[in-house]
């Protein structure tokens, strides 16, 4: 197992993958990968020890039950170019450590991040910080057009300042959200699922999803059995109120039990999992 993770890892190393129009995530280094969760979660010294299915069984029983400690071994570090508005939604999560760089020492590149017309959309009249409708191609096209040249003023205002003598630290901040930055990013693979559990929602703003996606694909190049526990237990799974789960648990205890088992089967639930699900729904609150 830890051959073919390593050599999958070893070979995106460094290797810049878009984002966007202008960005970029790029893997810089990794510490660990599957074989590093299963070691530390049994304090194990020695490798090969126990078989790729029984390593797989783990790490999902790891995931499965919230056993973080083991993931939080496995650290990744990202180089990665995004619109500032981006960085400002990312830098929200805390658990990270990152070193980004700086408009006070360095001349901010012209670069500025233009949606396709395909993104531009009207403000959603039902959620208060999302998209709504897409507007008409020529509609689009106005708006692209209106942002590249504001986006064009700031830049040559930010040029004049910077010609006239003015601080680097204070000619910069006119420059809008949609300018370029860069940043060092390094996190552990437990926070780097939580990270990622927000920003793959569906409900997360467009732009920053996409780097996310990027992340994940980087992520399962190192972590393939971490990252598909992960989608198993936590991206595609949902939790359930307590009225929610005595509404399953009817349905569990009923004429349809039966079928309930078997759909649970169909869907590719193992005879051990089969059992677990079936005891959730047994069990009393």
């Amino acid at each position: 197992m830890a051959r073919a993770v390593v050599s999958e890892a070893e070979a995106i190393l460094d290797q810049e993958f878009g984002v966007l129009d202008k960005g970029f995530v790029r893997l810089v280094d990794y510490l660990g990968g599957d074989e590093r969760i299963v070691q530390s979660a049994r304090v194990s010294y020695g490798k090969g020890t126990k078989t790729f299915r029984e390593d797989r069984g783990l790490i999902r029983y790891l995931m499965r039950n919230r056993h973080t400690s083991p993931f939080e071994q496995v650290v990744l570090t990202f180089h990665a170019k995004m619109p500032v508005f981006v960085a400002r939604q990312w830098v929200r999560h805390r658990t990270a450590r990152l070193n980004e760089i700086s408009g006070r020492y360095s001349v901010m590149s012209d670069e500025f991040y233009l949606p396709s017309l395909e993104q531009v959309s009207y403000q959603s009249t039902s959620n208060r910080q999302g998209r709504g409708e897409t507007l008409p191609e020529d509609e689009a096209q106005r708006a692209v057009e209106a942002m590249r040249l504001q986006q064009e003023q700031a830049y040559a205002g930010y040029e004049n300042l910077l010609e006239a003598g003015l601080a680097r630290e204070l000619s910069r901040v006119n420059l809008p959200l949609s300018v370029y930055t860069e940043w060092y990013w390094q996190i552990d693979l437990n926070n780097l699922f939580h990270f990622l559990s927000l920003r793959l929602d569906e409900h997360a703003q467009y732009e920053i999803r996409k780097y996310a996606e990027r992340i994940f694909e980087i992520a399962r190049a190192v972590c393939p059995c971490a990252c598909e526990a992960f989608e198993d237990f936590v991206l595609h799974a949902e939790t359930f109120s307590r009225a929610e789960l005595n509404a399953l648990r009817q349905l569990a205890t009923g004429a349809e039990a039966g079928r309930l088992e078997a759909l649970a089967r169909e869907a590719g639930l193992t005879e051990r999992e089969l059992e677990r699900f079936v005891a959730k729904l047994q069990r009393r609150t």
